[in-house]
């Protein structure tokens, strides 16, 4: 994993068309038929476009990383998955070659990798999140997780991917029911998680101070 290299393979290219939107775009050019079949699905449970690119975006680092280690997308196992999930959490992400040029970037172009300097990465003043860094968020990881998941869900039930969802539900250390404990008076909740999606921390809402309200004075 120190030695793994993931180029930025392949895109994720909007069509314009309201019937795919979006489709992604292997490293020889060709469109990945798996992730079709699941953005199309997305469509039809009422998913907006955003969605689907969003979903497509995490689907796209995921066969980066496959196309990577040259283990093809359907016999992938729970180790791939692991080590996908420690990838995302520790490595750099590619930045566009826009940000230092302005420059528009063409599909499938190859950026470079770089670091955001600490200065833009201080905190917003009136939101208090602090600009993104470098690296992927944890959200971003825990996202991702969770697309994969649902991915490999749906091509489990079509029978066109992996007999085993290498993204499983942490179903406890003792390998039983998740919430075995529960009350059976209390209503359940969804407490099932990935078993690699990462923590994230809560944070309290921040309130945004409206600018001049000092100086209003009622009429």
């Amino acid at each position: 994993m120190a030695s793994l290299v993931v180029p930025r393979a392949g895109f994720l290219q909007a069509t314009g068309g309201p019937w795919d939107p979006y489709r992604l775009v292997d490293p020889l050019g060709e469109v990945v038929g798996p992730v079709t079949v699941y953005l199309r699905d997305l469509q039809a449970a009422g998913r907006t476009a955003a969605t689907q690119r969003s979903y497509g975006m995490d689907l796209l680092r995921w066969f980066q990383f496959c196309w990577a280690t040259g283990v093809p997308w359907d016999q992938v196992t729970r180790r791939e998955a692991r080590d996908f999930c420690r990838w995302i959490q520790i490595a750099a992400k590619p930045v566009s070659s826009r940000w230092r040029t302005g420059r528009s970037e063409t599909a499938g172009e190859t950026a470079d990798v770089a670091v955001i300097p600490s200065a833009r990465r201080a905190a917003n003043p009136v939101t208090g999140k602090p600009v993104p860094g470098g690296g992927y968020a944890a959200s971003t990881a825990a996202h991702c997780e969770s697309v994969l998941r649902q991915f490999y869900d749906f091509h489990l039930e079509a029978g066109s991917g992996p007999m085993v969802n290498p993204f499983p539900l942490d179903r406890g250390r003792r390998g039983g029911r998740a919430g075995a404990h529960h009350n059976p008076m209390d209503p359940h909740r969804n407490q099932r998680s990935g078993l690699f999606r990462p923590r994230l921390a809560r944070q309290m809402p921040r309130s945004i101070p409206m600018r001049g309200s000092a100086s209003c004075s009622p009429g």
